[in-house]
């Protein structure tokens, strides 16, 4: 199951309006177990790019892509092909969804997954292509929240707690203080 792609999808993402909750999706999705990034929306490399320094200083390989059409693109994922010329499944994160920790057990993982997290207007069609339509509380709340909620259940156990062996920057638990550890520096001495 670790190697299914376990894809995030951002919808409607305005690069004027949405540029600090959208890193901070990327970045959950990168901490958490994402595989991808992909954006619809503005194309804006600027948050690419931060999430590639990231994954150089603190390990890890999620890639992050732009998608144009992103109907189409959904459609083709859940219907034809989802990378490997097999349908996937698509899972959406809306206040109006099911309870996620009833749905999760019921959705199938030998698939890739795509996880889309709305923005401004969530189109008709993403209820109509999802396979699952899911919830982390029938309340306004953070779509950040959300996934960071969702991804836990999906991953289970320790999924907060990833570690990436080709980190240059290792953080230390501490209970006071901060204490990073250079792989880099310290393999120099």
């Amino acid at each position: 199951m670790a190697d299914t792609p376990f894809n995030v999808l951002r919808l409607g993402y305005r690069k004027g309006r949405d540029p600090r909750i959208t890193t901070h999706l990327a970045l959950v999705s990168r901490a958490l177990g994402g595989t991808r990034f992909l954006l619809a929306g503005d194309e804006d490399n600027d948050l690419f790019e931060n999430v590639a320094s990231v994954n150089e200083r603190f390990g890890g390989a999620m890639s992050c892509e732009h998608i144009k059409g992103s109907m189409g693109w959904l459609k083709r994922f859940v219907e034809e092909d989802a990378g490997d010329g097999e349908p996937g499944v698509a899972i959406h994160l809306t206040m109006y969804g099911q309870p996620y920790r009833e749905v999760i057990p019921q959705i199938r993982r030998d698939r890739p997954v795509v996880l889309i997290v709305g923005g401004a207007k969530v189109p008709g069609d993403v209820f109509k292509h999802s396979q699952y339509n899911v919830a982390v509380g029938n309340q306004p709340h953070s779509e950040v929240a959300a996934l960071a909620l969702f991804m836990e259940a999906w991953f289970g156990d320790g999924g907060t707690e990833r570690h990436f062996p080709d980190a240059r920057l290792v953080i230390e638990p501490s209970a006071r203080g901060k204490s990073v550890h250079d792989k880099e520096r310290e393999n120099e001495k």
